[in-house]
Parts: C-alpha cells; sequence; structure tokens
C-alpha cells in the first residue's frame, strides 16, 4: 500500500478481518498484518498427516459463522463460501450402544429423549422463536443496552444461563441421555461446569442446532478467511503476511490502530504508553485451560456402535452428564485425568472433498491445564475406542499438538487457551479489562478487536466488528457505521 493508511488492524484471524472489513466499507484504506505466512488464525486449514488430507487446526464447525448478523451481512454464498449441514448436528454415545442426538428438527432431536421428550420442548421452543433476537442482543450490543427486540425472551435466556448446567439439566430431565447432550454441549465453553454461566452455553449452542445448524465450510475453514481477504482486497485493503508486530511505535502517524491480539500482546507492543492501572488489570486477566488436539487420517469412518453418530458431524465423547462434569473439572484445576471430554468432529460425513477417495479426516481434542504438554494421544484414542470399537485400525496419519504448540500456532491461543481469556461470567461482563468501553486502550487510537472483548470466543467477526464501530465513531466521526460492501 503506497502512503500511510488509515487505518491498520494487527492479526488477520476472523476478528481482524471483520474489523478490516467494516472499516473498508467505510472507504478507509485498511492494511492487516499478520504474523503467520497465511490469513485466518483459528480458520487454518493445512495438510499435516497425509498429502490430500486438509485438516483444520483450530475451529471447523461454525454455527455462529451460519448465524450472527455479521456473517450474514457478509453473504457467505455470494462469497463463494459454501455452507455444508450434517444430517445430525452433534451426536453423544453413551454405554451400550445408545446415543443421544440433536437434529436440526426441535420435535425430532425431543422424540429421541423418551421421556424428557416434553422437557426438551419447554426448554428449547421459547428459545428457538426468539433466536435471532437473542444472537443479536448478545453478539453485537457487547451487554451494554437493554435489549430492544424481544426482551423478555432476552432476559428469559439470561436468568436460566446464569447457573451451572447441572442445575438446568435436572431442571429439565430426568433420563441420562437428555442430561448428557446438554453438558457435552456446555462444555465447549472449557469451563469447569460446576460454575455458573454454563447453563448458557449449553441452551445457545442447543438452540443454534434448531436453528441455522452446526455446519461445515466445503473445502475447509481457511476457504471463509480467504473469502474475507478477498473482499478486503476487492475494497483497496490489503494483508501482509509474515510480519511480526512487536512495537506499536511502527505505526506512527496511523490515526486507527485495532489489535485481534492478546491483552498480553498488547501490552507488550505498547511498552510505557500504557500506565501502570491497566498493565496490572491486564495482569489480572486470567486464561483457561489449554487443549491438546489430534489430527487423523483415516481409511474409513469411524466405526461407531450407533449407526446414528455416523452421520453426526460433531461428537461429544464423554458418556453421562457426571463423567463428563468429571472430565471437565479436572482441566479447570490443573489435573489430567485418563477419562476425559472428548470433542471430535468428523468433517467428511458431509464434507468428502477434505480427503483422496475413500479416505477420512477426523480430529478430537481435549481440555487440559493452562500450557501443559502432556500427551493426551491414548486418553483421547481410548474414549473414542470405548463408543467405537476399531476405530485404531482405521487410522493412517496422525498428527498431535499440546497446548504450547496450540499458541505456536495462534499466539492468541495463550497457553493452549483456544478462547483468548476464560470465559467466565466475570470476565464476559468485564473482557479484558473493567471498563465500559472494553475495545478502548490507553493508547490513543488503538483498540482491542480480538476474542479478548466481548461478546468472547466463536467465529462470529463481532468482537473485530464492534471494535471498528467505535474506532470510526471516535476517530472518524462516523456516528453509523456503513453496510458492508457486497460482492461484485
Amino acid at each position: 500500500m503506497n502512503g500511510t493508511p488509515d487505518a491498520v488492524v494487527v492479526g488477520a484471524g476472523p476478528n481482524g478481518l471483520a474489523a478490516a472489513l467494516r472499516l473498508a466499507a467505510a472507504g478507509l484504506r485498511v492494511q492487516v498484518v499478520e504474523r503467520g505466512d497465511r490469513a485466518g488464525g483459528g480458520l487454518r486449514t493445512e495438510e499435516v498427516t497425509l498429502p490430500g488430507y486438509q485438516h483444520d487446526i483450530c475451529s471447523t464447525v461454525h454455527p455462529m459463522a451460519a448465524t450472527a448478523p455479521f456473517f450474514r451481512e457478509f453473504d457467505l454464498a455470494s462469497r463463494g463460501v459454501n455452507v455444508l449441514q450434517p444430517e445430525i448436528n452433534f451426536a453423544h454415545p453413551l454405554d451400550g450402544g445408545r446415543a443421544a442426538l440433536s437434529h436440526h428438527s426441535l420435535e425430532q432431536t425431543a422424540q429421541g429423549l423418551g421421556r424428557d421428550a416434553d422437557g426438551y420442548r419447554r426448554l428449547f421452543a421459547p428459545l428457538l422463536a426468539h433466536a435471532d433476537d437473542i444472537t443479536e442482543f448478545f453478539l453485537t450490543s457487547a451487554f451494554r443496552r437493554l435489549p430492544l427486540k424481544s426482551p423478555l425472551a432476552v432476559a428469559n435466556f439470561g436468568l436460566q444461563g446464569l447457573p451451572n448446567v447441572k442445575w438446568l439439566a435436572e431442571r429439565y430431565f430426568t433420563d441420562d441421555a437428555a442430561k448428557a447432550l446438554l453438558a457435552g454441549a456446555a462444555a465447549h465453553g472449557m469451563l469447569d461446569l460446576s460454575r455458573p454461566l454454563t447453563s448458557a452455553l449449553g441452551m445457545f449452542l442447543g438452540m443454534m442446532s434448531h436453528h441455522n445448524g452446526w455446519p461445515v465450510i466445503e473445502g475447509g475453514s481457511q476457504v471463509l478467511a480467504d473469502a474475507m481477504v478477498t473482499a478486503l482486497e476487492q475494497q483497496g485493503g490489503e494483508v501482509v503476511t509474515g510480519h511480526e508486530v512487536t512495537d506499536l511505535r511502527e505505526f506512527a502517524g496511523v490515526p486507527a490502530v485495532l489489535l485481534d491480539t492478546s491483552p498480553g500482546a498488547f501490552v507488550a507492543m505498547a511498552g510505557d504508553q500504557v500506565h501502570e492501572g491497566y498493565r496490572r488489570w491486564v495482569q489480572r486477566y486470567k486464561h483457561g485451560p489449554g487443549v491438546f488436539k489430534v489430527d487423523w487420517a483415516l481409511s474409513e469412518p469411524v466405526p461407531w456402535t450407533n449407526p446414528d453418530v455416523r452421520r453426526a458431524g460433531t461428537i461429544h465423547v464423554a458418556g453421562t452428564m457426571e463423567e463428563t462434569i468429571a472430565g471437565e473439572s479436572a482441566p479447570a484445576a490443573g489435573r489430567i485425568t485418563d477419562r476425559p471430554y472428548v470433542l471430535a468432529v468428523q468433517p467428511t460425513v458431509v464434507d468428502p472433498s477434505r480427503a483422496p477417495a475413500g479416505g477420512h479426516v477426523f480430529w478430537a481434542y481435549v481440555h487440559v491445564p493452562h500450557g501443559s504438554t502432556v500427551d493426551m494421544t491414548e486418553a483421547i484414542e481410548a474414549q473414542v475406542e470405548r463408543f467405537a470399537p476399531g476405530f485404531r485400525d482405521t487410522i493412517i496419519g496422525r498428527y498431535t499438538m499440546h497446548a504450547g504448540e496450540m499458541q505456536h500456532w495462534n499466539p492468541n491461543d495463550v497457553g493452549g487457551d483456544i478462547s483468548n481469556g476464560e470465559a467466565s461470567l466475570r470476565q464476559m461482563l468485564a473482557r479484558p479489562v473493567p471498563r465500559w468501553n472494553t475495545y478502548k486502550t490507553p493508547v490513543r487510537g488503538t483498540y482491542l478487536a480480538s476474542a479478548a472483548t466481548p461478546p468472547g470466543p466463536a467465529v462470529h467477526g463481532h468482537c473485530g466488528d464492534n471494535a471498528a464501530r467505535v474506532a470510526l465513531r471516535e476517530v472518524f466521526g462516523i456516528r453509523q457505521a456503513p453496510r458492508l460492501t457486497p460482492a461484485p
């Protein structure tokens, strides 16, 4: 880019690219600077096992990209991003060949839960009726305004979401299948499931399953990142890769700088430009458990005992709700367990393009203590084998990453924490510091735009989009952010 850009975004993950697109829509000259050799962050797709086998390094399943207001405005279909829906969104296998299944249809899901069918309808039908309004409020308002649409539904969601997931499950369900289904979804939050707010994620992800599904992106998550880069370049912006920013003074003279980074990385780049009070708050910001991840290349599909699980995109491998809670309490307490909660995804059940003919890709991760380097491969494969005997015989390639190696792939995953900060109640309300405008930093014209700001983790783009809207207002005097530029 010739001359000084109007705005620089550091980090080309989904939030950084979302921020850049909103700024470019306002007619600004935008440059994105990325440490890695390609854009994407949590959307990277690589051949890490065998040639021709495409593995998503972090995020594969995208209920938020299918639902979030930012991506609805971006219009995935017009950008060549093909969203694929598995027959069953997620499954939770149980011993004895049983499984709890979350279908697109709320009614079909309820009918599969036997005597808990009515409880499931009572919990999710009111949420589903207002899914767009609930989603819009929590993603776009950063919790800083009253809900203008469906206020009673939003309030009901908030009140029921505050307790822990065991409380919610026991309020609505009797049998282990429905309880396990809810707990397995809640465990995506990487929190001890006995803590407050874990109900909220179980409800939200369950609602998403019946709203716009839990889809994958044809060809891999990288396709979405590449589409965002192309859209930015079509508006005159650019993405510079292979450049690590270590000092914000590099951008002296740039009116606005937005950072898709961890809070600690911002403080390091800012140096003495950050006052001691803000620095102390960032030091108190807590990163949660890390993950240990395994990617497999398989010669055939995973041989799940329950045939319905073979049609699911996502599988929560843990057993009962009690086992799921126990598996998640260990990493939160700094312990390793040999019976972990395993979050697994089998993309090739719906997207055969990710592997050569006849082959399959499969990945799983477990939550581990922050920064752990313990090899969890055996524990993960034992849990899968428990519900899919013969699984190990299908493995033809394997690639593992401990928590420290996850951070190497993406520096925002501090200690392997893929949420860029614990998603506790306190840190969701004051993320990353307790101030009204959490995107604004002590450095003039510099804003945080990562998952360390509200509304927090997941591929929805709104941390970056919200930060960009603040920058447009405060730096450029643009109070009404323009809509994203349509695809040509």
